[in-house]
């Protein structure tokens, strides 16, 4: 029995040093992770962190980007579907992933309609995400800031994604949610050692990544999302135009935030959260 003791104590405390070390190195230094990028739109996890995703995928990760929605509604053009931009917006998503080094089989869509997330069964929502975490057990996760101005002023599917995912990574933690996961798939329980969160306020971020080596491709990226953009948003093109092209990428450069005179992407770092 002592024995048994001893053996569970000492895999305690090898997994607790394991995740503290992984919370002490520098992103820029991580080899062979896995990280799990959860957003609410097909564009949001790369504006959100999309130089960071192509440091991560240089250095031989593995990145899983979860997306609850098919961005299907946000656009003018009187002639566009939600089937048709549903397809475009995917097909774009793929693109933009490929540029940054993040294959296309690494996108795990969860197919909500756009706008309507918070309409979702609140249950079966949480469950889809915590049996994604404790399926893939990543070693850090990014999504949207849960404590973001969301009361204010807010896009629902960002305010539904930041909350739902917050709630998974508790729910994942414990064996009575869901125990379905674990009796049907063996998928255990599991903590998230670690969790970035971008959009975050500019006064509550306190971890910033250089991306200088990574902000032309992150443009790059940025400009395979035509639909979102004008004036593709208002009338539908697949393209660019020579001049937009230019202009767009002139102002994602000038606009793209900076600290000490470096490209950066700012988050709120977090190794837990109020239990209370």
């Amino acid at each position: 029995m002592k024995s048994t003791l001893r053996a569970s104590f000492l895999f305690v405390a090898l997994v607790f040093a394991s995740n503290s070390a992984t919370a002490q190195e520098r992103i820029e230094t991580w080899k062979g992770k896995t990280v799990m990028v959860v957003t609410p739109h097909p564009d949001d996890d790369l504006f959100g962190c999309g130089g960071t995703m192509a440091l991560l995928a240089k250095n031989m990760n593995r990145i899983l980007i979860v997306i609850y929605t098919n961005d299907n509604k946000g656009s003018y053009d009187l002639e566009m579907t939600s089937e048709r931009l549903a397809r475009i917006r995917k097909a774009e998503e793929e693109a933009a992933c490929q540029a940054l080094g993040i294959p296309q089989e690494n996108i795990i869509w969860l197919g909500y309609n756009d706008g309507e997330l918070e309409y979702a069964p609140p249950k079966e929502l949480c469950g889809q995400v915590t049996r994604l975490i404790r399926k893939y057990r990543p070693d850090a996760l990014f999504s949207i800031d849960p404590g973001e101005n969301h009361e204010r002023w807010h896009k629902t599917d960002h305010r539904m994604a930041a909350f739902n995912t917050i709630d998974a990574v508790r729910a994942a933690e414990f064996h009575l949610y869901y125990p379905e996961h674990l009796l049907y798939d063996g998928f255990k329980p599991y903590q998230v050692p670690l969790l970035f969160f971008y959009y975050t306020l500019k006064d509550d971020a306190n971890y910033w990544v250089n991306i200088d080596d990574f902000i032309d491709l992150k443009i790059e990226a940025a400009l395979k999302h035509v639909s979102q953009f004008e004036p593709s948003i208002n009338k539908y093109r697949p393209d660019w135009a020579a001049a937009d092209y230019r202009q767009l990428n002139h102002e994602f450069k000038t606009r793209a935030p900076q600290k000490d005179k470096h490209y950066v992407e700012a988050f709120r770092k977090a190794t837990g959260f109020n239990q209370e």
